[in-house]
């Protein structure tokens, strides 16, 4: 009796797994048991070897028809043949198996093609006026650019690249490793597919040469402390016949000494004096379109908020502003006159009568005092 596990089992896959539900099990496997990732783990090494011939004949039509049938009788020395002399890399799994382009969208590609240029990002701090009414600056970004002398090619003046013989161009070098179709950086141009004999002096073959760029941008009102800006096609040069990387513009949002933001909302603290707060008042308070008035009815209580409908910052992408909260804080003095204190004194009278029968309520009497 054979010692070997049944192959389903090895993958943990039905009997009935159709292709796709086999590639699945097989790069989940793969990738856990890989030698490159458990090293000198000689269980790991087995367990992946394992895995791998299974995957080999239930991948193939008739290995596994033939093994539905007889079992491992019936592959035999099909099983794993030429398999153990090394093993495929990370990489080379996840493109046998669908191509780095699926795995790694449009800035994958396999390797060897025009790579294409670099993301850059670059902060910019603003102040709280100018994130509320947007703005328009020019920031210097130093980045890499084609170099003008050889138009990117990396090759001196009256000679150009020639495609490497080695590869043939593709930057890769192609085997067959038991049923794995095994690919490696070129060695001859490291990656490259071409080789460049006399290289420019200007970029010294690397076909880009550092610049500084002056952009203008468009920061739109409303923007947020670590909001984003795209823009296409700023970033770095890349390889001949690939683009530009993109430029990503992060905001920052100078902490305000008056308001604290929460999303279109502002939030502001205004001071008023005991008086104030007892009798009613209009008292000015800032926004950030300039002063405004708010009154304050009479009996007002220390922590009460009032709302300034439209006063906050713009809704970005939207319409509309937030609007603008503003929590009265009464202030206690600490220093008084002699008729301060007189007509304190007199209120402080009035509130240990209160209850002698006059009807009138306590407001009414402190406008006594102060009227």
């Amino acid at each position: 009796m054979s010692s070997k596990r049944d192959y389903y089992e090895v993958l943990g896959v039905q009997r009935g797994a159709n292709e796709q539900e086999l590639k699945q099990a097989y790069r989940r496997l793969a990738l856990k048991y890989h030698p490159d990732k458990n090293p000198n783990d000689k269980e790991a090494e087995e367990r992946f070897k394992e895995i791998a011939e299974a995957y080999q004949v239930l991948s193939s039509p008739e290995l596994r028809a033939r093994y539905d049938r007889f079992g491992h009788a019936g592959v035999g020395a099909s099983a794993g043949a030429g398999y153990g002399q090394g093993f495929p890399g990370f990489e080379d799994i996840l493109s046998d198996l669908f191509g780095f382009g699926d795995i790694f969208g449009a800035r994958g590609g396999r390797r060897g093609g025009p790579r294409r240029g670099a993301d850059l990002r670059y902060d910019i701090e603003i102040t709280l006026e100018e994130a509320a009414g947007g703005l328009k600056t020019k920031i210097r970004v130093p980045k890499l650019e084609t170099c003008e002398l050889c138009r990117g090619t990396g090759a001196a003046e009256g000679s150009s690249p020639s495609r490497c013989s080695t590869c043939s161009g593709t930057g890769q070098v192609r085997y067959q490793q038991g049923f794995f179709s095994v690919s490696r950086t070129c060695t001859t141009c490291r990656g490259a597919g071409k080789i460049i004999r006399d290289v420019c002096r200007k970029c010294h073959g690397d076909g880009r040469v550092e610049q500084e760029k002056t952009l203008e941008i468009k920061i739109p009102a409303g923007v947020d402390g670590g909001s984003r800006l795209r823009i296409t096609g700023e970033g770095e040069a890349g390889d001949v016949g690939a683009p530009h990387g993109d430029l990503y513009v992060v905001v920052h949002v100078k902490e305000h000494n008056v308001f604290e933001r929460r999303e279109a909302n502002l939030y502001c603290t205004a001071p008023i004096s005991f008086t104030q707060a007892a009798l009613g008042s209009d008292i000015i308070v800032p926004t950030l379109d300039g002063e405004d008035s708010l009154h304050i009815p009479e009996g007002t209580q220390t922590g009460r908020v009032f709302r300034l409908k439209g006063r906050g910052m713009p809704v970005l992408g939207g319409r509309g502003r937030g609007d603008q909260y503003v929590t009265v804080n009464v202030v206690t003095p600490t220093h008084l006159s002699r008729d301060q204190r007189r007509l304190l004194e007199d209120l402080a009278r009035l509130e240990s009568t209160d209850g002698d029968g006059d009807d009138r309520g306590i407001i009414d009497k402190v406008k006594d005092i102060f009227t």
